[in-house]
């Protein structure tokens, strides 16, 4: 369930993804226009250099969003826009602008570098960048530098940036932590959707999906695939002599040796009330009949016990191979008839037959 959960996890993670990367395309454009039109006014103000200067940055916007368009690759459309955005508004601050308003443009900075990246991350940047501009401000003869604020006016920038980057941080950190949380209540939810409360094995529902995918996996690559439909011995015998908890113990003792037993690629899920399907991937019949006589003759040594008292428990079942089938009811039907079959001819055995755990196995004539 691990897996599939985590695979849950990452498609939320893409989803949450490529909605980022939407907003950042539209963003992108949005700011090339602005760009575009504060260049036009700057060129028409008699600041030309600055105008030529804002219509160059436009260049590397519309790359970033071309190179995004060609690969799709959100981590580097992300990095292309904080460093572009950076070098804008370090050039702001360092030029002025016009009339001295450069600077102003950096409170758009804070937001959207936190939206972008993660709290420590945005965090570095914006400090890195705040230390540019306090260079800028404090030594105002170096050769980049061409513009000069005074006094008032760098108390009040730092004052403001530092209120609006305090805010943006909880905000961003109270976005994150909500987001989180629905994740793991999606992810919950998704437990509980596929997941039998009391075993903890797969449920009815989620096994079904599961062998209607490794059905389709069998029809475009011929992978074989085996079941074996499992049916606890005499088990309302168990609850009525000694109570339905002793009876959920055993399932839950039950459940522990079967995973235990069987491979990591196979699946065991609670099939309903004391019967248990096991989906067998890229299993012939022969290798299905071993595992599944080996997991009998462990149910049959080990010892089952609730309060102090051995609960005597045996299995029998069912195996069938989806080269004996040609659907998922079908393949279910002959496994729920071998089990009929295992338990009409005394119980606590494997049908088709097999010898022992220790011989060679083998199934009946026509099996």
């Amino acid at each position: 369930m691990t897996r599939d959960t985590s695979s849950g996890y990452q498609a939320a993670r893409e989803r949450e993804d490529a909605q980022i990367s939407r907003m950042l395309t539209w963003l992108t454009l949005a700011a090339v226009v602005f760009l575009v039109g504060i260049a036009f006014k700057a060129w028409h103000s008699g600041h030309s250099t600055h105008a030529l200067v804002l219509m160059a940055f436009t260049l590397p916007l519309l790359a970033n969003l071309n190179w995004f368009a060609r690969t799709g690759n959100h981590g580097r459309q992300k990095v292309g826009l904080i460093v572009i955005s950076s070098a804008l508004f370090t050039y702001l601050i360092a030029s002025g602008g016009e009339s001295n308003t450069g600077p102003l443009w950096f409170y758009v900075f804070p937001p959207l570098l936190f939206f972008m990246t993660n709290l420590k991350t945005g965090t570095m940047i914006l400090l890195l960048v705040c230390l540019v501009a306090v260079i800028v401000f404090q030594f105002p003869g170096l050769p980049f530098v061409h513009a000069e604020y005074d006094s008032d006016f760098k108390i009040r920038f730092f004052a403001a940036l530092t209120f609006e980057s305090i805010l943006c941080f909880v905000l961003e950190a109270s976005r994150l932590k909500a987001r989180n949380e629905l994740l793991e209540l999606a992810r919950a939810h998704e437990r509980t959707a596929k997941t039998d409360e009391l075993t903890g094995l797969s449920n009815r529902r989620d096994i079904l999906n599961r062998l209607s995918e490794e059905f389709s996996r069998y029809q475009r690559s011929g992978h074989h695939f085996s079941i074996t439909l499992i049916d606890l011995d005499l088990f309302k015998n168990i609850n009525d002599q000694y109570g339905h908890d002793a009876g959920d113990a055993a399932l839950v003792q039950f459940a522990d040796l079967v995973q235990s037993t069987i491979r990591q690629t196979d699946i065991a899920a609670r099939w309903g009330g004391e019967e248990f399907l096991l989906l067998l991937p890229d299993t012939s019949l022969i290798p299905a009949l071993t595992l599944a006589e080996r997991l009998r003759s462990k149910v049959a040594q080990s010892t089952f016990s609730f309060n102090g008292q051995v609960l005597p428990i045996t299995m029998s079942a069912g195996v069938c191979s989806i080269a004996q089938a040609n659907s998922i009811d079908n393949l279910l039907r002959q496994a729920d008839l071998q089990l009929y079959s295992a338990k009409k001819a005394g119980r606590n055995r494997i049908a088709p037959r097999v010898r022992s755990q220790n011989t060679e196995t083998q199934a009946e004539p026509g099996a």
